[in-house]
């Protein structure tokens, strides 16, 4: 490694006794609010599921076991940008050809947490039944203001300063090309590193094309593009009062989030439910446990604020920005569970879209809800730019 180039270090969080009583106390001290007989999850969370929830995060749930099995993972912090950037490095176990690397990147409301289930089934593909030759050295970040990287005290940044942190990221850790993949917001972060580095991206993998945003003229698009536009709106003002609020007014927010610790629940729970493929019972996708690895993340980190300013950042890039075309190709993986899922005529409007497919099963959150339908997706589509990274 150069010697001006930033050095990560080993990490390994170990949480408090401290912090984990008070979590407790919290917890037990819960002030619940009312809810309408029979209103389930109609209002948003339902009160006896979290009622449920909180019980056994308070009396049962085991963050030091769930902690350790994190810690499994290797993972490491660097400097970069002026902030320490937390994220796994995984690299192939055993290749049987040219190894790619490829960096993951996470949504809301996640981590790396997202891709903990799928790290190994990348990095050794041939001890879960596939070929080994589809190996991956694999790196996923926490975006700036999420889990364990830095919190950003001024401003925040949004997916294309991100994007450039990730291309430091793989310059640092020796990869001069890799493939970048991602969901949710980690869509628009791997969309910008095929845009804004397209001599280092391979190949660019999405589980979703983002928010439509389109200001030409309307006679321009295909009717399933229209269509796909007007669902989108609906779908906003159904489901998106949770973005209006990251977006506009996320500080006042923050105070009761990072505050209580079954208000944070709830604020998470309910998009894991309504945007997985559980078919409302979010326990068909992740236990408790699970569950509770993800929330806990953030109350330990205090990071619920800072990752719903991100929203706000991203809400103020140009459209021009929105407007470009990445030449780079592109793959998308249209789960059944996930939230706008866009007709391929925008895909190939906004994208050089070599490959699209349906899974059968899985939500927004496919790679910790079905890992091994998610590794395959990632294995079929960089296949063909193996050569190219090596190269």
């Amino acid at each position: 490694m150069p010697d001006d180039l930033p050095r990560p270090e080993p990490f390994t969080p170990r949480t408090s006794p401290a912090a984990l009583e008070d979590l407790r106390a919290r917890l037990r001290a819960t002030r619940w609010p009312d809810s309408p007989e029979d209103a389930g999850w109609s209002l948003g969370t339902d009160l006896a599921y979290l009622r449920e929830l909180v019980a056994y995060w308070a009396d049962a749930f085991d963050w030091p076991a769930r902690e350790a099995a994190l810690a499994r993972l290797p993972r490491f912090r660097v400097p970069l940008g002026g902030l320490g950037i937390h994220f796994v490095h995984a690299r192939a176990a055993a290749p049987a050809g040219p190894v790619l690397p490829l960096v993951l990147s996470h949504g809301w409301p996640d981590s790396f947490w997202r891709y903990s289930k799928v790290v190994p089934l990348l990095t050794d593909p041939g001890a879960h039944g596939a070929d080994p030759a589809d190996a991956f050295d694999v790196v996923v970040p926490d975006m700036p203001g999420y889990g364990y990287s830095d919190r950003p005290t001024g401003p925040p940044l949004d997916s294309i300063a991100v994007a450039g942190l990730w291309a430091e990221l793989m310059t640092v850790l020796g990869y001069p090309r890799f493939g970048a993949a991602g969901g949710d917001i980690g869509s628009h972060v791997s969309r910008y590193l095929g845009l804004d580095h397209p001599d280092r991206v391979v190949g660019v993998h999405r589980m979703d094309a983002g928010v439509p945003i389109f200001s030409g003229d309307p006679a321009e698009l295909a009717p399933e593009e229209r269509a796909w536009l007007d669902g989108a709106v609906a779908w906003g003002t159904t489901e998106g009062a949770y973005a209006a609020m990251h977006r506009t007014k996320p500080q006042t927010a923050a105070f009761g989030l990072t505050d209580s610790p079954a208000g944070l629940a709830a604020w998470i729970v309910e998009k894991l439910r309504a945007w997985s493929d559980c078919d409302g019972d979010i326990e068909r996708c992740f236990t408790k446990d699970e569950i509770l690895t993800n929330v806990t993340l953030y109350w330990l980190t205090g990071t619920i604020g800072s990752s719903m300013r991100m929203y706000r950042a991203n809400a103020a890039i140009p459209p021009a920005q929105h407007a470009r075309r990445v030449e780079v190709p592109s793959g998308f993986s249209r789960f059944p569970g996930d939230l706008v899922r866009p007709p391929r005529a925008w895909m190939e409007r906004t994208a050089n879209t070599v490959r699209v497919t349906d899974p059968a099963r899985g939500g927004h959150f496919a790679p910790f809800e079905e890992p091994e339908l998610y590794a395959e997706e990632l294995r079929a589509f960089f296949r063909p730019y193996r050569t190219a990274a090596a190269g």
